[in-house]
């Protein structure tokens, strides 16, 4: 059943209806399909899970390896789950949901879970182990290990500060004591060395603030090395990428550490984590669309709306300069985005997807209990009722104030992110670099190595039915908002695993990306593409430059992944270009359309069908343009220029948004691309000027 707030308030909601009342239904809506799936008050929490495939614990795990992973899934269910249930507790000190007393049943699951193992028994009994109790079932193999534990010491010791009164005073010394050795156990052993680095410096916080004694040298460690992944415009690089988790971990327990320590024992990195924060909040309300919507990119997408907690991190710290009305419209924005669906839920838990059950973004850290990170956007919750975030009125930021056809476009070389806010469709784009994924990975090209990110049109997986043939008779491979190399000598299929960032000049963006990566070979033996893209109101116009050594290849360019819900399909075509018209219905049966267009370079444009690689429909399409290098070294065209536009209608594009190009001018004599200048002038009367040069001199990664 999906969550259907009442009595919405548009006075002071004009956007989205939710007030904190509507937030504390949709913390109860989430822990009552949790406690549903609870039979007993001494059971923990594990809920259902549908996919079985690569969550764990893992269908072939046995023995010791089995127990691990059990233990680590049943402290994922309860520390994530109290994330919501820790604020609700707090606000309402007897809510009780499926029967039990919340703050009963968390206060005796805590205690259950931070017991030391029994060596000779073989029923876990909800205890999930110290550190050493988890080193000692592998044998201690790898001293330096990490376990999943640490991540949620740290969502155990955030919710046991938000019901403090409720749960945490209410322990004996030695229960306590009990809690803490086992916090301790974690906080000052290995982690792993990015984001987590956070957990162990909450784990440490509080038990400072709780009069426990704590190595101030392994805090400061771990705080400086938080500091030097930070990248500037308020994002962190979190092992080799860029990602969400810069959002709801750093910019989230940066200022929760600040409050619990940092201000008062650590003032200047308190200072600079301030810096960051406030950083951030001055371009990421435009990272959501007009809706609030959060865009599907990076790992751990299952967490969905916990993007937005970034916000409530803002709001906790001494100087915050997040602007309340627009960050709750966000937050409660994107919450009706995943909330209001009927396949959000499975059994009561939220699916393994984006929105339904979607296996292609599930990865293998993942249990079904790791959904519940999402309760990192109730932490808001925690906030008292006269918090300007819950009593300004909601505004729309950016979007309030976007003209007709206008679209703004933010640039940060930091992180590498351009993303652009379309006021005609409401949607907003992310173009990304810095991407270096290992060849073949295709999850990981699918998270971060898409040419575009769009807020409407979540990324779809690679077809499972490639159906449609060439006219060679040999099969087309395609990849939505992703180019798909083949080699017609070998056969060989290669995809982009790297995307280096140049930057922005005169409103073009420039990257490249190269196909199959490796470090044994030099980078003028891999194929690749310079990248140069800008937006037009309802999408992005692409003209990008082929980068080959040789070969004769056949390259395709898929669009957006479109919901299949018994679609148009229109074609069309003027002077040398050509174009595919979708029109249709999302799952919802929101009114959807999408355009894609191919000028130079390109030899046809076609669709693909598929079934199962689509975030929001069962079924799907793509278009796509196809073209061959068949000789070479021949000086032929090097340019491929297509534009893919969308809009939440069914209205008609006007001819002139499917076929925008007015002329092209280039700068060789040959009119191919191959050097200097292109000129690209638009119907609109506007003219984009496309150079390559120097590009070579600033890549970035």
């Amino acid at each position: 059943m999906k969550f259907q707030p009442e009595n919405l308030d548009y006075t002071l909601s004009p956007y989205t209806g939710l007030t904190r009342k509507h937030w504390i239904e949709a913390g109860k809506y989430l822990l009552k399909g949790v406690f549903e799936n609870i039979m007993d008050f001494n059971d923990p929490v594990i809920v259902p899970r549908k996919e079985t495939e690569v969550t764990y614990p893992h269908k072939n795990s046995t023995g010791n390896q089995l127990k691990l992973e059990q233990m680590a899934q049943m402290f994922e269910g309860l520390a994530r789950t109290m994330l919501i249930a820790a604020p609700l507790i707090h606000i309402e000190p007897d809510i009780e949901i499926g029967g039990y007393r919340l703050r009963d049943y968390y206060k005796n699951q805590i205690l259950k879970a931070c017991a030391p193992m029994e060596e000779k028994s073989d029923s876990l009994n909800g205890c999930v182990g110290h550190y050493d109790d988890l080193q000692n079932l592998t044998g201690n193999a790898d001293i330096f290990r990490a376990y999943q534990q640490t991540v949620e010491t740290c969502a155990l010791v955030i919710s046991l500060d938000n019901c403090k009164k409720e749960i945490w005073d209410t322990y004996t010394k030695k229960e306590k004591d009990t809690v803490a050795d086992f916090l301790f156990s974690y906080a000052n052993r290995s982690t792993v060395p990015q984001n987590w680095r956070l957990f162990n410096m909450l784990d440490l916080a509080f038990l400072y603030k709780e009069g426990y004694t704590i190595d101030r040298d392994i805090m400061r460690e771990h705080g400086q090395a938080i500091l030097a992944y930070y990248a500037g415009d308020g994002w962190y690089r979190d092992g080799h990428s860029f990602d969400y988790y810069s959002c709801w971990a750093f910019n989230v327990y940066a200022p929760i550490w600040n409050v619990w320590y940092g201000y008062e024992n650590e003032p200047y990195l308190a200072k600079r984590f301030e810096e960051n924060s406030n950083k951030l909040m001055e371009t990421y309300p435009d990272f959501f669309d007009r809706d609030g919507f959060t865009n599907m990119w990076g790992r751990s997408n299952v967490y969905r709306n916990a993007a937005t907690s970034a916000f409530d991190g803002n709001l906790l710290l001494k100087k915050y300069t997040a602007n309340p009305g627009l960050a709750r419209r966000i937050a409660s924005g994107s919450l009706l985005q995943f909330f209001t669906r009927d396949d959000f839920m499975w059994n009561g838990v939220p699916s393994m997807g984006f929105y339904g059950q979607f296996t292609p973004l599930v990865q293998g850290y993942s249990c079904a209990e790791s959904v519940y990170w999402m309760g990192k956007a109730f932490l808001c919750l925690h906030l008292p009722e006269n918090h300007p975030f819950w009593t300004e009125k909601e505004n729309n930021g950016t979007w309030d104030i976007l003209n007709k056809g206008e679209v703004k476009e933010t640039v940060l070389d930091g992180p590498a992110l351009c993303f652009t806010n379309h006021s005609d469709n409401g949607e907003t784009v992310l173009r990304s670099g810095k991407v270096v994924k290992q060849k073949g990975d295709n999850h990981g090209i699918w998270n971060y190595g898409k040419l575009c990110y769009n807020t409407k049109y979540p990324w779809e997986a690679s077809p499972n039915v490639y159906g449609e043939k060439s006219t060679d008779n040999k099969k087309i491979c395609v990849e939505s908002q992703q180019y798909v190399l083949k080699d017609l000598t070998t056969g060989n299929i290669e995809k982009a695993n790297v995307t280096l960032w140049n930057g922005s000049k005169e409103g073009v963006l420039y990257r490249r990306q190269f196909f199959d990566y490796e470090l044994n070979r030099e980078s003028t033996w891999i194929q690749a593409l310079n990248l140069a893209d800008f937006p037009v109101s309802k999408g992005i116009i692409r003209a990008d430059k082929l980068r080959l050594f040789g070969r004769t290849v056949e390259l395709t360019l898929g669009s957006y992944g479109f919901p299949d819900n018994e679609t148009e399909i229109i074609r069309l075509s003027r002077d040398n270009a050509k174009a595919v018209i979708l029109k249709g219905h999302d799952y919802t049966g929101k009114e959807k359309q999408m355009a894609m267009t191919i000028y130079d370079g390109w030899d046809d444009i076609d669709i693909i069908k598929t079934t199962g690689t689509n975030p929001d429909s069962l079924n799907s399409i793509i278009v796509y343009g196809r073209t061959k290098r068949e000789t070479e070294y021949k000086y032929a065209p090097y340019i491929l220029i297509s534009q893919v536009i969308t809009k939440e209608s069914l209205e008609d594009f006007s001819d002139e948004e499917i076929f925008p190009v007015d002329n092209i001018l280039y700068e060789d004599k040959q009119n191919s691309g191959s050097y200097g200048g292109i000129k690209i002038a638009l119907k609109n009367k506007t003219v984009k000027t496309i150079n390559y040069d120097m590009i070579e001199g600033n890549l970035q990664m």
